[in-house]
């Protein structure tokens, strides 16, 4: 059996930019030989809110929120140092360089390849990624390099009590700055419709069914089952965006080049920021993978909601958010491989890891 399959990686999840490629073709081929479907789907909204993608981003992000355990935050003491330099690189230095790359490239780089007013949008889109941490594959990398389990769950737990207080300001700041106007109204409920409501249902369901089948079923079958229901969840959302997003990469395919640059860099260079930070503090090597690998990686899920809720689906500025999609699987296996590879500048483990416990 390979380490991929140990760890409890898939082949959705090792393929993922392939399906996205896929995903991508038969988007734009739905948008330019039946336009009506995605008019149609496009048309179904509810408070501002296209109910089709709303339903599935639902189905995506339901599954991750059962894997949230509150009472786990209670063993932040035990590596507090990790905590510390995983939650201040995730939300106090990540979406600042961010917002820094994409303003770099996109608007000034990238000047003489982009229409200033498609750059801010692009722009935009990389401000809301960068600032939505990862949750459910952050346990897939973890895994796939011995990370601590329990201590992953205790920073996923975190950022997720995080996001319900920083998020809106955070993007409301960044956008600011580059003169965009975001309602907060619209920004809080979107926050609620994709946050607040799945974690809520998520959280009473892992409690529900402990109670009734105990940890072990919780976590060995019951959490499996819906692993395909967020997989398709994924590439449907995906095939629907593109469907209204086709004109633009038909026509100008450039641009998905160009706006994975920024993205990339990001996920590289907070990796190595945050990774080179617990070498120097001598994190051991089972902390030190999910701690930087957190940092490395975005929530998009959260970031396509979020951008469809405020802009709409056919807007750039998702764009950037499903490109997101694209390069992050690739490269955060590059980084996983790197992390695997350099075990040996750590400390060796000493005792045990910290349990996991309902």
């Amino acid at each position: 059996m390979s380490e991929e399959q140990r760890s409890g990686i898939g082949v959705f999840e090792k393929y993922l930019t392939l399906w996205v490629l896929l995903c991508m073709a038969a988007g734009i081929l739905i948008g330019k030989f039946s336009s009506a479907i995605p008019d149609f789907l496009e048309s179904l909204e509810v408070a501002g809110i296209n109910m089709p993608i709303a339903i599935l981003i639902w189905l995506m992000i339901y599954p991750m929120m059962m894997k949230v355990d509150f009472k786990s935050v209670m063993n932040v003491r035990k590596h507090p140092k990790a905590i510390l330099i995983s939650t201040g690189s995730t939300w106090g230095i990540k979406p600042f360089l961010m917002f820094g790359l994409a303003t770099l490239f996109l608007a000034f780089i990238f000047k003489p390849l982009i229409p200033a007013d498609l750059a801010q949008d692009f722009i935009t889109g990389a401000v809301i990624l960068g600032v939505a941490p990862c949750t459910a594959m952050v346990f897939v990398w973890s895994a796939l390099t011995k990370g601590d389990p329990a201590y992953t769950l205790v920073q996923v737990s975190i950022n997720d009590i995080i996001i319900l207080i920083l998020f809106i300001p955070l993007v409301q700041l960044l956008l600011g700055i580059n003169n965009v106007a975001v309602p907060w109204d619209t920004l809080a409920f979107s926050v609620v419709l994709f946050v607040v409501v799945p974690l809520a249902a998520g959280v009473a369901t892992r409690i529900l069914m402990i109670r009734k089948k105990g940890i072990e079923y919780f976590n060995r079958k019951f959490v499996p089952k819906f692993g395909g229901i967020t997989s398709v969840g994924l590439l449907l959302t995906l095939i629907l965006i593109f469907s209204f997003q086709g004109d633009v990469i038909v026509e100008q395919p450039l641009f998905v080049l160009l706006i994975a640059v920024p993205l990339i860099l990001q996920n590289i260079i907070s990796w190595s920021l945050t990774y080179g930070l617990c070498i120097w503090t001598r994190q051991p090597h089972r902390i030190a993978a999910p701690v930087s690998l957190i940092a490395a990686s975005d929530f998009f899920e959260l970031a396509v909601a979020v951008a469809i809720a405020l802009f709409g689906p056919g807007s750039p500025v998702v764009l950037v958010c499903t490109v997101g999609v694209l390069t992050e699987v690739p490269v955060m296996l590059l980084l996983v491989k790197i992390v695997n590879r350099t075990r040996k500048r750590f400390p060796q483990d000493v005792g045990e890891d910290m349990e996991t416990r309902a």
